[in-house]
């Protein structure tokens, strides 16, 4: 699945490619994904530029003067920046093409994904969302004032969005192992100082990520069609008895909420 980092690095580059473009037209090849597409669309963002592009989340919001474009990847989706007369491939649901002869153009396999519209900046999906992970507002302050009372395990607590957004299941394994702590460990029981090296680790994680160009577990490709290469420099995530890179014992794997979680016992206490 498509996480913070891969959609960021998709923003970045839509950002390069189609700020300031205008659309010659929407094309719906489809009804609905995850949900019905809204089928004005096409009449709605025809001759609008897009004015910016920004992330929510695991959201991509483009924005026009006549409201915003609420892009979401779901498990597998992908958007791609291509010459408009580039032949449609299977699993290619929707598409912005451009006066300039390009158009942006979202391929979904499994249907997860979501293309929505909203007049304004609030949407639902979007309202009750958590801080942004790579915000100064994310601190250790924060997440531990937010774990009190909660008996949920510190995997959980930090991949529930109405905490933060974004930390997804390869980033919290690898976030919980740079700063030693157990995922099985109950949230109210950690302590401020280990939340501060949390915080800092998910923080450094994310934005090796985003500079490497997200995972290659999976689907993912940036708009350019280049994978991530992120995943060559994990440390527990997909490597259930290999050795340690700290201290050689064996990594673990356990199942948490329906997720597969990966972990040092003997680095995570």
């Amino acid at each position: 699945m498509p996480e913070l980092p891969e959609v960021e690095t998709t923003k970045l580059g839509l950002q390069a490619l189609i700020i300031h473009q205008q659309v010659k037209k929407a094309v719906l090849y489809r009804d609905n994904l995850r949900w019905e597409i809204p089928q004005h669309l096409p009449k709605t963002l025809a001759n609008q530029v897009v004015n910016s592009i920004d992330r929510r989340g695991k959201y991509l919001l483009l924005r026009f003067e006549v409201g915003m474009l609420i892009i979401h990847l779901g498990m597998s989706g992908s958007i791609k920046v291509l010459q408009s007369d580039e032949p449609l491939k299977k699993h290619d649901h929707f598409e912005l093409i451009f006066t300039n002869g390009k158009c942006m153009r979202l391929n979904d396999p499994r249907r997860f994904g979501a293309v929505l519209f909203t007049q304004n900046n609030s949407h639902p999906l979007l309202d009750n969302l958590g801080v942004e992970p790579l915000e100064d507002e994310f601190d250790e302050a924060y997440l531990y004032n937010k774990s009190r009372r909660k008996k949920q395990n510190i995997k959980a607590f930090i991949m529930d969005s109405k905490i933060v957004v974004g930390v997804g299941n390869i980033y919290a394994c690898e976030s919980l192992f740079c700063s030693g702590i157990n995922p099985q460990n109950q949230a109210d029981s950690v302590s401020k100082k280990r939340y501060k090296a949390l915080t800092q680790c998910i923080k450094k994680i994310l934005i090796q990520s985003i500079k490497a160009g997200g995972t290659t577990l999976q689907d993912f490709s940036a708009v350019d069609g280049q994978p991530g290469y992120f995943s060559q420099t994990l440390s527990v995530y997909g490597r259930k008895s290999e050795n340690c890179d700290k201290c050689n014992s064996k990594i673990s794997r356990i199942t948490q909420n329906q997720r597969s979680t990966f972990y040092c016992p003997l680095c995570q206490k």
